[in-house]
């Protein structure tokens, strides 16, 4: 037993010695950083919230209505009032901040982001309205409310981007990434998102800080709107860096669109693996140029040749 304390403390030596360097990896922050189970559960409070028939809180006995309702509400803003003002010292006005000072100004933020919930929900109603009137395969809003990975996505956008324009630090790209990690869907909190939004499959999706996009717009799994060059780094931090999509635009599949200085317009379609750097205007049809499919059988194969032409519609494109 002495032999394997004497290498626990000649690795913690090893360590403590190696946190010397002065590299940021190394920085011994004076306060302390935001919890990220408690950050996940507070998101998840907030979505029986704005869902309340649906996400039911098992510590909880159901009264009524409203004693549930302030309990939850109780439980979200103690633990967000006490997560915000850990990130606060993140915002350089108050990096020297005290406890009351820091309290205070969390406080303040919490019931201001709370108090929009009713518009949270106003909004992501039509986003649920979008899926369902979007996707044949939706038998119920129920279905897409349970188990659609896109519905869940865009609800943590819009919860994050409330916290993101209020500036609060770290906590809303936080619940985005939990999302991403949940859903592959990669939605900067910085996203400004219209009425009516849908994500139909959703897989490998990624969407950054600075897009705008409209009312009525439907996106397929593996689209980026993206930066077209991040060359610049931190030079290009605030600036117009992804695209502007206008209402009633669909996406479909594997199309990137890049730039801020790209808009999209009004009703235009971009078809699968588009790859666009520049303006589409209003009601364009974009795509990429149809390819033959070409089919090469062996010496063995023949009579299955000779089937597959006789065939009908035997010929077919991408």
């Amino acid at each position: 037993m002495n032999e394997f304390n004497d290498k626990v403390n000649r690795l913690a030596d090893m360590l403590i010695e190696d946190y010397q360097g002065g590299r940021s990896i190394d920085e011994i922050k004076h306060f302390s950083h935001p919890e990220k189970d408690v950050v996940i559960d507070i998101l998840e409070k907030l979505r029986r919230l704005v869902f309340p028939g649906y996400f039911k809180n098992r510590s909880y006995r159901f009264y009524t209505i409203r004693n549930n309702t302030t309990m939850l509400l109780e439980d979200v803003i103690y633990n967000l009032i006490k997560q915000i003002a850990l990130v606060l010292p993140y915002r350089e006005e108050f990096s020297s901040a005290d406890s009351d000072a820091l309290n205070a100004e969390a406080e303040r933020l919490a019931f201001e982001f709370l108090g929009r919930i009713p518009m949270i929900r106003e909004f992501i109603e039509t986003d649920l309205q979008a899926a369902y009137d979007g996707d044949p395969a939706a038998y119920s809003k129920d279905e897409i409310i349970f188990s659609y990975p896109g519905l869940y996505a865009i609800l943590t956008s819009r919860i994050a981007h409330e916290l993101y324009l209020l500036n609060v630090p770290l906590i809303p790209r936080m619940m985005t990434e939990h999302a991403h990690s949940r859903t592959g869907i990669d939605i900067h909190p910085g996203v400004t998102l219209g009425k009516y939004f849908f994500i139909d499959h959703g897989t490998g999706i990624v969407i950054g800080e600075t897009t705008v996009i409209g009312n009525n717009v439907k996106v397929y799994q593996g689209v980026t709107l993206g930066a077209l060059s991040t060359r610049g780094g931190q030079n290009l931090r605030n600036k117009k860096r992804h695209p502007t999509i206008k209402d009633n635009v669909t996406i479909y599949s594997g199309a990137s669109i890049l730039g801020g200085d790209t808009v999209v317009g009004k009703d235009a379609v971009i078809g699968g693996n588009a790859f666009i750097t520049s303006s589409v205007p209003d009601g364009a049809r974009v795509s990429i140029k149809t390819q033959e499919l070409v089919y090469k059988f062996s010496s063995s194969k023949k009579s299955e040749k000779k089937d597959f032409e006789n065939a009908d519609n035997w010929f077919y494109m991408i």
